[in-house]
């Protein structure tokens, strides 16, 4: 092994954790190497998940005319005819951009980027094994981030042709006239309500009794009134026990007898670690019963060289979780000071249709923890930028603690909901009151104003009647 094959950092995996786990190192002047096995960079995010759905909502949007209807006395439908083609261009576009800004971004950094399967040989040495052959490769840090891959349970009979995985469903070679999904988590209802959006006669079965239960219970059920509005059909506390796949489509038999016929069939419950070809057993870590991996606050894992971030280690695998879980790993591997934690309170973004944010505390999680609390609520309906957009259907909701009026959550559900967020989580973040909100002067017409007049709302329910918003 020459000096060549020595790195102070490998990074497996060149996902959002490992892209910003690798620059991080080099940015301090670091020799970084980068294995990556798939043909793409980015990972799922970028080529089966987080990018193409959210590039997929807005072609949806657009093709359906969808925010449009009835705001300029013309009928905005469907485009007539409209093809997988029209569908997908702009998505694959978007998709090809940021494939091509990592590599920028790797050889702005000049890491070196090596494509194959790694293996450990022991817990310092890897081997990269590629069409040419077999080169060994030693890290004085190593950091796993080879992300997650769709769980594939034995009944679901998949075919990648009608019935697809979240990973293959962009492979789809047409627009189903009808669709199943299968789970109510985000990434299914996040597609469910793209292709609803498109006309498709969709099918939403999850085995729970609501959608995204993490979620206000509010907000869940104004998203399910909301895709209900729409024609999506729901069947709750529901699962299949088998599928068949025809030339016709998709036959669906639930556990209680019922069947369902479709032209296609999405599973999107649950995922596992992409740990497979690693030889974890010779690195000296342990995984548990789905492949994660384990680690401390640090990421670090039980071998103290070894650490792992992203996916890869489960909760809450989200891309923006994950970069800053690449960045803190690095700068505590190698002393530095830079970054020492990942941020305690973290926004979930969910792109369906109407889109979905929240942080901090939920009425449900505040009465678990027997929290004395508050609730003031805004509708985008009372406010001229709601109905400038044609969203008079959506919501912010504030939580606020009754003895302080410090708060302590915010859920928005409806246009720009995931941009929004981010004034309620500096405000959480501080330990403002809702207080701080009303004195604010906010630009009109904006949606932002929603957090002066869900804090008036506050205000007087605290108060025990409703006050004027001034």
């Amino acid at each position: 092994m020459t000096s060549n094959d020595r790195f102070d950092l490998i990074v497996i995996g060149c996902g959002p954790a490992g892209e910003k786990g690798g620059a991080q190192a080099a940015y301090f002047g670091k020799r970084v190497a980068v294995i990556e096995r798939a043909e793409h960079m980015g990972g799922s995010c970028i080529n089966t998940g987080t990018v193409p759905s959210k590039t997929l909502r807005e072609s949806a949007l657009y093709f359906s005319g969808l925010k449009q209807r009835g705001l300029y006395g013309i009928d905005y439908s469907l485009k007539e005819n409209l093809t997988v083609h029209d569908f997908m261009h702009h998505e694959r576009e978007v998709v090809d951009m940021e494939r091509q800004r990592i590599l920028k971004n790797l050889a702005l950094h000049h890491i070196e980027l090596l494509r194959g399967q790694a293996a450990f040989l022991d817990p310092h040495t890897m081997v990269l094994s590629t069409a040419q052959g077999a080169r060994q490769l030693r890290g004085a840090v190593i950091l796993i981030c080879t992300g997650s891959k769709p769980h594939r349970p034995p009944e679901i009979a998949f075919d990648d042709i009608h019935t697809f995985d979240s990973d293959t469903f962009l492979q789809m070679d047409r627009i189903p006239k009808s669709l199943a999904v299968i789970g109510g988590g985000v990434i299914g209802c996040e597609y469910a309500s793209i292709f609803k959006a498109l006309g498709v006669d969709v099918t939403l079965v999850d085995g729970r009794d609501r959608l995204l239960p993490f979620l206000d219970n509010e907000i869940s059920d104004r998203l399910r009134d909301r895709l209900a509005a729409l024609g999506m059909h729901f069947l709750f506390n529901e699962r299949p026990v088998k599928t068949e796949n025809s030339a016709s489509g998709v036959r669906l038999t639930m556990k209680s007898g019922k069947t369902l016929e479709t032209d296609a069939a999405l599973f999107a419950a649950g995922r596992r670690a992409a740990v497979d070809g690693l030889a974890l057993e010779k690195s000296g870590l342990a995984i548990d019963d789905r492949g994660y991996i384990p680690v401390d606050e640090h990421y670090r894992t039980s071998v103290p060289h070894i650490y792992a971030a992203g996916d890869v280690i489960g909760f809450p695998a989200l891309a923006s979780t994950s970069m800053e879980q690449g960045r803190v790993a690095v700068c505590h591997a190698f002393g530095l000071k830079y970054k020492e934690r990942v941020a305690s309170l973290l926004p979930m973004g969910i792109y369906t249709i109407p889109e979905i944010s929240a942080a901090g505390e939920t009425e449900e999680s505040c009465k678990e923890k027997k929290i004395d609390y508050v609730v003031g609520r805004a509708l985008y309906a009372n406010n001229a930028r709601g109905h400038i957009t044609g969203d008079t259907a959506g919501m912010l909701k504030l939580i606020f603690a009754r003895a302080d009026k410090k708060l302590l959550g915010a859920s928005i559900i409806g246009e720009n909901a995931t941009e929004l967020i981010h004034i309620g989580m500096m405000a959480l973040d501080n330990g403002l009151t809702i207080d701080e909100f009303i004195e604010q002067v906010f630009n009109y017409p904006t949606l932002s104003e929603t957090y002066k007049y869900a804090a008036y709302d506050g205000l007087g329910n605290l108060a025990g009647h409703k006050l004027r918003e001034g």
